[in-house]
């Protein structure tokens, strides 16, 4: 009888979790499938998704139009129409009033953080707030960067929440709470004495917001420490402490000695991690470039040199300009570099995209808080500064997922045969007025319907 009781909760438990793994067969019909690769708008299309994965791209033909509800019979497998035109039932979603592009990548995000342009902001959450308690308001930031239709994201730093982000990459695979897919890096790195929390009495021994190391073996360690507890790639503050020099140049203070970053890169490489390297002046720049990291992540000040060696060592440069624009105006109070950086960030952004340096799209959500600006945002200052509406759409797709490299869930950044089963929908033509992308309609993250048109 005891093992009878034993069992019975487990068998529950089996059957739940098989039911959240086996999606049923979905099939989306849009009026317009924006396909970044190819640059090509194709009109009335049938998706069919499969196991978390495209199974079929073809024409919707008139047949394949779901039948409409009648209104003179109440039942409960009528079909929902919305003021839109869109329907959804079941297995069939029908976005045929809407454009629908495949689900969008931010490359750089912090779901630990809410919110860093200020000191205070940044020392309340690492000193007041438990990591159980962040945890939470990270899963809530996950529910509004998939609403906004960022269904991976490349989490850069936990902010001295240790591994939370793997945490959060399994809850969201398992279907325990909505997420998007997560590729953690767990917390960045950096030496002794270069990042926060800073200022506070030396009789005090305060938390790290990092993973700190000094050294080239101690460093070399601290990535096999990194790659213990699962991250998917490695994140080091190249550089810090902006500012001009003498000759109206930039420059700032290096972290990591030319050593340290060197075994950092290989080791991380040895281990088939990819590097990320937040570096914000040549002076970084020169360093993290040298040792191989594999992105630059602000490269707020980017000279001749820099883009050249970013094209010969195909190394990508992720912006982050909507972060950029919203700490700018508090952090510039106490210290006028950053509207300069500012500026410079612009010049450095049209100088990269024309010379062909590979753009991703990453916002740094995080630094502003989720709940108060749609990350999508990037995509109106990155055509502000030059760049085609195709090729801004490329760096959250096509682009972004040239970075990341292959996934087991399958092909990212893509809607063709064998790419995961995600889309996003807007009203509009994102062509026309990229803004539309603020407002998303439809989300499907994995097979799965998260959002429908109301």
């Amino acid at each position: 009888m005891r093992l009878k009781s034993l069992l019975l909760p487990l068998a529950l438990l089996l059957a739940t979790s098989s039911l959240v793994a086996a999606e049923p067969p979905l099939t989306v019909r849009c009026g317009t499938l924006l396909d970044p690769a190819s640059r090509e708008a194709k009109r009335n299309v049938s998706i069919s998704f499969e196991g978390g994965k495209v199974a079929r791209v073809e024409a919707a033909s008139p047949a394949a139009a779901l039948p409409p509800s009648s209104p003179s019979k109440k039942s409960s497998s009528a079909v929902p129409a919305s003021s839109d035109g869109a329907v959804q039932t079941g297995s069939t979603l029908d976005l045929s009033a809407y454009t629908c592009l495949p689900g969008l990548i931010d490359a750089h995000t912090h779901l630990l953080l809410q919110g860093d342009a200020t000191t205070e902001e940044y020392d309340e959450q690492v000193l007041k707030e438990s990591t159980p308690y962040r945890a939470l308001r990270a899963a809530a930031a996950a529910r509004i960067a998939l609403d906004h239709g960022f269904t991976t994201v490349r989490d850069l730093g936990t902010e001295g929440a240790g591994f939370t982000d793997t945490d959060l990459r399994k809850a969201f695979e398992r279907g325990i709470v909505p997420g998007p897919r997560v590729l953690a890096a767990g917390p960045a790195m950096t030496p002794t004495g270069r990042y926060p929390l800073l200022g506070y009495s030396w009789e005090r021994k305060m938390p790290d917001g990092v993973l700190k190391c000094d050294g080239a073996d101690e460093c070399r360690k601290a990535v096999r420490y990194q790659a213990q507890y699962g991250v998917d790639w490695i994140k080091v503050y190249a550089d810090g402490s902006y500012f001009r020099t003498p000759g109206g140049g930039w420059a700032s203070v290096p972290n990591f000695t030319q050593d340290e970053m060197n075994a950092i890169v290989d080791e991380a490489h040895r281990l088939r991690k990819k590097v990320a390297a937040h570096s914000m002046t040549p002076t970084g720049h020169r360093i993290a470039l040298e040792a191989g990291v594999d992105s630059i992540e602000h490269g707020d000040v980017l000279d001749d040199e820099t883009v050249k060696t970013l094209l010969a060592k195909k190394v990508a440069y992720c912006p982050t300009i909507s972060a950029l624009d919203w700490v700018k105006g508090p952090r510039s109070k106490t210290n006028p570099v950053w509207d300069e950086l500012w500026a410079a960030s612009e010049e450095s952004f049209k100088r990269a995209y024309k010379a062909g340096v590979t753009i991703v799209f990453g916002t740094d959500a995080g630094a502003f808080e989720w709940e108060k600006r749609n990350a999508a945002v990037e995509f109106s200052f990155m055509t502000a500064w030059g760049m085609t509406p195709w090729d801004a759409l490329r760096t959250a797709t096509t682009a972004a997922a040239g970075l990341l490299g292959p996934h087991r869930d399958g092909k990212l950044g893509c809607l063709d045969a064998g790419c995961v089963a995600d889309l996003v929908a807007v009203k509009g033509d994102p062509l026309a007025d990229i803004k539309v992308m603020e407002k998303t309609a439809a989300v499907v993250s994995r097979g799965r319907i998260v959002k429908r048109p109301e």
